[in-house]
């Protein structure tokens, strides 16, 4: 939707301000001091991530996500951070220490790098979400961090106006660029793929980024599982109550049809009677 100046002149009868004053395509969503923090879309689609990243060769408390969560990657300046849109982390604590919810994922203290970090692009970040923009000052851009500081093993961008998605895999120290094909970005160590499905979700139908298994099935989230599991509970019920009936069906068919042989064997028996013939004799 292309900008209107504001503000709009007025008329007689005047416009409502509805019609007068910006809307959300005219106003900045992000902070200016935090360019990149979530809008409503940014929310669901890691949620998305979180509730479908469910590792097979990890069990679920060897399983950390997070979205929006600082990440401090330099123990040299521990007050530099990063703050992925979406990262996981297999093989350590589920909780830090194995007890608490993290305040922030601390690299010098959980000594484990994330295996897969994901960036939602957003028009004030798209440059360094790329890696297309250099460092300003002192501190690395996020590329930076994630290729050279962390060596995070996989890398993931999603465009989700165009629904263009980049995947990128570390190679030594560089990020190279994935060929994906149906794009679809696969892990091995993690037997997981992510790709994108055309679905659902929170009663929104779109294009998501989500995760899918070795056989190329999307992972369920819980009330997706949820929804399975009762609407197989009612095709149970509904098929025990079809065979019920059918049972009850015959059982009346083999009734009816007894007590029809039953009436054609008496009235045999009668007209042999009638015939002076004793039918127990016969």
């Amino acid at each position: 939707m292309s900008k209107a100046r504001f503000p709009i002149e007025q008329v007689d009868p005047p416009r409502s301000p509805k019609e007068t004053l910006p809307t959300m395509y005219d106003l900045p969503s992000e902070d200016p001091e935090e360019a990149g923090l979530p809008d409503e879309y940014h929310l669901w689609q890691c949620e998305l991530c979180s509730a479908t990243f469910c590792p097979p060769t990890y069990s679920p408390d060897q399983v950390f996500v997070a979205s929006d969560l600082n990440l401090y990657y330099d123990s040299q300046h521990t007050g530099w951070y990063k703050r992925p849109d979406w990262f996981a982390v297999v093989g350590g604590s589920r909780f830090y220490a194995g007890e608490e919810l993290r305040l922030s994922y601390v690299i010098w203290q959980e000594e484990i790098r994330p295996i897969v970090a994901i960036e939602l692009l957003s028009p004030s970040t798209r440059n360094e979400d790329l890696g297309l923009s250099k460092r300003k000052g002192k501190q690395p851009t996020k590329w930076e961090v994630y290729e050279q500081v962390l060596g995070i093993p996989y890398y993931v961008v999603f465009d989700g106006n165009t629904d263009e998605l980049h995947g990128f895999e570390l190679e030594g120290d560089r990020y190279l660029k994935m060929e994906l094909p149906e794009n679809k970005v696969w892990i091995p160590s993690v037997e997981l793929g992510l790709g994108l499905w055309q679905g659902e979700y929170r009663g929104k139908k779109r294009q998501w980024l989500r995760w899918y298994d070795a056989q190329g099935n999307w992972i369920p989230t819980i009330a997706e599982k949820e929804r399975h599991e009762k609407q197989l509970a009612q095709a149970r019920a509904e098929l025990a109550q079809a065979k019920a009936q059918k049972e009850q069906q015959e059982k009346e068919l083999a009734q009816a049809t007894a007590e029809l042989a039953q009436a054609r064997a008496e009235r045999l028996a009668e007209r042999l009677r009638q015939a002076g013939i004793d039918p127990e004799q016969v």
